[in-house]
């Protein structure tokens, strides 16, 4: 059957899991005849060498073979093969996997929300050797969907899956970031248009759909329903509130959980943790496996907690972990585990019984394994009590499990009886007949639905929302551009008024929302008084748009379309007027809007005056200023804003953005430029933190290729390569190759090279660069190796001379080798190994008269739970016993023991100064 012109042939559900990708679909025809029934789509796929099945499930794993490793007919599929690199997908990739280490590519999905990691890089696998082919986790992701839309499209040759429409489901606690990247991974694909709709809010639809001819009786005694999707790498909440009107339910959503990276994943890390101890206890010295070989062993354990955990289980199951390489048979080791015993981890490791006062563990310094950073408490019972007391009202008398764990009926028990403690009494729990395909099947229903051929979970918009016109602050009158009740993923066009859009300049748009309405909602386009009514500002969004044409810096006229999404999200449309194919989208989070108050600036009143300093001093009309007051301008602003250690973001960012616009003026002199690159730098640092500072870097990098203008005054260099250090968080790894460029040709040309030098090129002392080159995260780790060898050569040549190693060199080490980045991303660290020899060069150093040393060992060996990134056991014990035995700060010791923060003082040093108050590292 082909698509209609313009008209899709199917409605398509895609559940992108962190363990398994599956489809469902309908037949858009018979849909609207109410006779749509919701199959699977099962998809043809590599279920061993040279042998193709077709399978419901298709396991959202990557296997990149070595070359040679399997022959071409050991690959066929009735479809050509886009992929260059030929990565195995399907059943045999987990196959393939299970037997050789540090190949597989798992978990993709929630490596979509690490925001402490470069998601679109080359980083998995995680932890592969460098002949390894990497893939970044958005492209791994892109790879499963164009994988169905391949399988699809050979089935139905006349209805592409692009032409049909599409609902793909997301975990409901994911963040903006990791909702775009799911969508550039769709567009990567072939899909470009698609839907989100949550996973619980589809397992949900799925209910729904199954059980539409009963559900007046079935949710009868129903008035909040938990569900509770517990997957291979997320957990998420949501809470479904349930009235009925003429003996009709109506279903709304009312509350979503936060992301916690907490699955099945975590089960079978557990469980990988207790074998490998029972395999290292038959074994001389230990043994300690490596990311990969752990990863490989988590495959092994999936598979042997599903056995014990299902209805027929055997009273134990034997877990083999294959040799490497030559010793592939008589390297093996095998460790027994119990079904009492994985039923006591799982089941009372992550299903407690708690109480509903408990709350959650919470740290910024949670789990990290293969890189992710999983939740700090692997008690699931715990963060729902957590996530119940945040949402006031009713408990939930109703329950929905969906997620493979859930297979598990020890596990559906305890969360059940756990919920029916804290109620007083028994739950209704709704039958989920197949967790597996319950999302993508759900996903379908939700697309019928939205036809009005379903039952559809709605309400609308609980809220109106408003945007304030003129200055946020100063005045109070806003215009309405979404009514409550809105329905969730309807555009509404306010056609009535129309408004005036700078492009090319930082903007702000200011949201507020009603907090209680009751009677006729405002109507779209109506003018409301903040002060007259009980409204919450919400905090703006700040933005800097740009034409298509790439005519900036112009008013426009627009009209403004919104929508409701059904993630959560407030999308604004501006339209241009004039062609109504330009558009800007604003994408406002509204979740969690009660517990967030808008942004309230803590400029001081006595700002203007300092604006005013800045102008006498670097403003385009040339005023008769003394040397001297060019020098104390810092001072100046201090006695008028407080000490500059005092100044938080909002104050640093408008005085940066006053500095910038009268950037012209630092050329005047050498003071003028000198006092310039110090304030700029200071108030931009660490060159994040605002949402308009990758604007502010962008305007700053413009300066970079004409260099100072005072080349020839020592402290003007300084300056430069000072303000480049400060704001280096902010810069792209491009920017920091580019200097790592200048930083190479200040430390390695000789005099004929400097002789002929550009103009341009900013000269830099040794300590200049060592700071410099110490903060350049971004770069690769080979780069930073080589900064690093260099660092060490200087503490070699000092030793050589009887000289003290110097705290400089010793800090910048301690930066360029630090195990958990600050601003970088943590695929880009130095190879631990590497690391290792730089710290046996560290040992031989006095501590005790030479306390930096112990500082920079203490970050060379910091612990990150990350056994790609972290040193060997007996290095750390040796480290740690020095630390102890020379009396270094507890806290340099916790860091080589356990993972846990950095406090304030140890930040400061590490990164050479305080970090504006406020703005705190979360990596």
């Amino acid at each position: 059957m082909g698509s209609a012109a313009g008209k899709p042939a199917y409605l398509v559900g895609i559940d992108l899991g962190t363990t398994n990708t599956v489809v469902a679909y309908a037949n858009a025809a018979k849909a609207a005849d109410g006779q749509a029934d919701i199959e699977l789509f099962a998809i043809e796929q590599l279920v061993a060498p040279g042998e193709v099945g077709a399978r419901p499930l298709l396991p959202s794993l990557r296997y990149h073979p070595a070359a040679g490793e399997l022959a071409a007919g050991d690959l066929p599929l009735p479809w050509p093969q886009q992929e260059v690199e030929h990565a195995v997908l399907g059943v045999l990739a987990r196959q393939l996997g299970a037997q050789v280490p540090g190949r597989l590519v798992t978990s993709a999905k929630s490596w979509l929300s690490h925001a402490n990691v470069d998601r679109q890089a080359p980083i998995l696998p995680w932890g592969a050797d460098a002949d390894v082919a990497k893939v970044s986790p958005v492209a791994a992701s892109a790879s499963y969907l164009a994988y169905v839309r391949a399988a699809w499209n050979h089935r139905f040759p006349h209805a592409p899956l692009e032409e049909q429409e599409l609902v793909l489901t997301i975990p409901a606690s994911f963040d903006e970031g990791a909702r775009a990247l799911t969508l550039a991974a769709a567009r990567m694909a072939g899909l470009p248009a698609l839907r989100l709709v949550e996973e619980p809010q589809a397992a949900f639809y799925d209910f729904l759909q199954r059980r539409r001819a009963t559900l007046r009786e079935d949710l009868s005694n129903t008035r909040r329903i938990l569900v509770c999707d517990v997957g291979g790498g997320t957990t998420d909440f949501s809470l479904i509130d349930v009235d009925f009107a003429d003996g009709t339910p109506q279903l709304t959503r009312s509350s979503v959980g936060n992301h916690l990276i907490l699955g099945g994943d975590n089960m079978d890390l557990a469980l990988a943790h207790l074998v490998e101890t029972r395999m290292a206890a038959g074994s001389e010295g230990g043994m300690k496996l490596s990311a990969a070989r752990l990863s490989q062993l988590m495959e092994r354990c999936r598979a042997a907690k599903e056995l014990l955990l299902s209805s027929d289980a055997p009273e134990s199951v034997t877990v083999t972990l294959l040799g490497a390489g030559s010793r592939l048979i008589g390297g093996s080791r095998s460790a027994d585990v119990t079904r009492e015993e994985v039923a006591a981890m799982v089941v009372d490791g992550f299903f407690p019984k708690v109480e509903l006062g408990d709350t959650a563990k919470k740290g910024r310094a949670g789990i990290v394994a293969f890189g992710l950073p999983y939740a700090q408490d692997a008690a699931i019972t715990r963060h729902l009590a957590s996530f119940l007391q945040q949402h006031q009202g009713a408990l939930p008398d109703t329950l929905l499990l969906n997620g493979g764990v859930f297979r598990a009926d020890a596990l559906a028990r305890r969360l059940a009886e756990t919920l029916a403690h804290w109620r007083g009494q028994p739950l209704t729990i709704l039958h989920n007949d197949n967790p597996d395909v319950a999302v993508a099947r759900g996903a379908v229903a939700y697309a019928l639905a939205r036809r009005g051929q379903a039952p559809r979970i709605g309400g609308g918009s609980p809220r109106s929302y408003f945007l304030v016109l003129g200055e946020a602050g100063k005045d109070h009158r806003a215009v309405c551009i979404l009514p409550r009740g809105s329905a969730s993923g309807e555009e509404i066009r306010l056609t009535e008024r129309l408004f005036a859009l700078r492009l090319g300049r930082p903007v702000r748009f200011h949201l507020a929302t009603s907090l209680f309405e009751s009677g006729t909602p405002p109507k779209l386009g109506e003018i409301v008084d903040l002060n007259a009514g009980e409204y919450l500002r919400l905090p703006p969004l700040a933005s800097v748009l740009h034409a298509s044409d790439g005519n900036d810096k112009r008013e426009i006229t627009v009209q403004l379309a919104t929508v409701m999404t059904e993630v959560g999200t407030l999308e604004v449309h501006c339209v241009a007027e004039a062609d109504a194919g330009q558009r800007w989208l604003l994408e406002f989070q509204l979740r969690g809007e009660e517990e967030t108050q808008a942004e309230t600036s803590s400029v001081p009143p006595r700002v203007k005056e300092a604006i005013e300093k800045i102008e006498r001093i670097f403003g385009g009309k040339a005023q008769k200023v003394e040397t001297k007051e060019v020098r104390q301008l810092r001072q100046h602003l201090e006695r008028g804003l407080g000490g500059r250690e005092s100044w938080d973001t909002p104050l640093l960012r408008q005085l940066f953005d006053a500095l910038m616009l009268r950037a012209r003026g630092r050329r005047r002199s050498a003071e003028h430029e000198r006092v310039w690159l110090n304030l700029a730098g200071y108030c931009l640092r660490p060159g994040y933190g605002d949402a308009l500072d990758p604007w502010r870097i962008e305007q700053l990098w413009a300066l970079f290729d004409a260099g100072v203008q005072h080349h020839n005054d020592n402290q003007v260099c300084a300056e430069w390569w000072t303000l480049w250090r400060r704001v280096a968080g902010g810069l792209s790894t491009e920017q920091q190759l580019r200097l790592l460029d200048d930083f190479a040709f200040n430390l390695q040309a000789d005099a004929a090279q400097r002789g002929s030098r550009p103009v341009t090129l900013v000269n830099g002392s040794d300590d200049d660069m060592l700071r410099l080159g110490a903060s350049l995260e971004r770069i690769p780790g080979a780069y930073k190796a080589e900064v690093g060898a260099w660092l060490i050569k200087r503490l070699q040549k000092a030793d050589k001379r009887g000289e003290a190693a110097d705290t400089n060199t010793l800090w910048a080490l301690a930066r360029v080798g630090a195990r958990q980045p600050f601003h970088g991303s943590a695929h880009e660290v130095v190879d631990s190994a590497i690391v290792a020899d730089w710290l046996h060069v560290l040992l031989a150093l006095d501590w005790k008269k030479v306390e930096p040393a112990a500082f920079a060992a203490a970050h060379l060996a910091r612990m990150t739970g990350d056994r790609s990134r972290d040193i060997g056991d007996d290095l750390r014990a040796t480290i740690l016993a020095r630390l102890k035995a020379v009396g270094a700060p507890p806290l340099w010791q916790t860091m080589v023991s356990e993972v846990t923060q950095l406090d304030e003082t140890a930040t400061r040093r590490m990164l050479g100064e305080a970090l504006p108050p406020g703005l705190k590292l979360i990596g």
